[in-house]
């Protein structure tokens, strides 16, 4: 280690937004024919981390390679960006209805929204 305690020129420190970034509306990214889409293959300034399972990880490599199969060629990361524009769009679109509610608040399918779990 250097004498001033750096080992590179890059500070490990996070740099956390300020109360200005944090109050600004959010734009909701590129829509096209009142689709969201996803930024495809440009550099990224923003980055985040997500931890799979290997049972995740070996279903997005999967999934992957069922798009090759197609003639459609994406990386990992496209593939996530991409799902995450879709579901997000859904969210927009469909509200508490979406697949994405449903799956975070619990809801399957069959469940009719009153606690009946497709009883009528």
């Amino acid at each position: 280690m250097a004498a001033n305690g750096a080992r590179g020129s890059r500070s490990r420190r996070v740099r956390l937004p300020g109360i200005a970034e944090l109050l600004r509306p959010v734009p909701t990214g590129p829509v096209i024919d009142g689709h969201r889409q996803a930024s495809g293959r440009e550099a990224h300034t923003q980055k985040i981390t997500v931890y799979l399972s290997s049972d995740e990880l070996l279903d997005l490599e999967r999934g992957r390679l069922v798009l090759r199969g197609y003639g459609i060629s994406a990386d990992r990361g496209r593939l996530v960006r991409e799902a995450v524009a879709a579901l997000l769009a859904d969210l927009d679109a469909r509200g508490m209805d979406s697949l994405l509610a449903r799956r975070l608040g619990g809801r399957t399918r069959m469940d009719t929204g009153d606690g009946q779990s497709g009883r009528r």
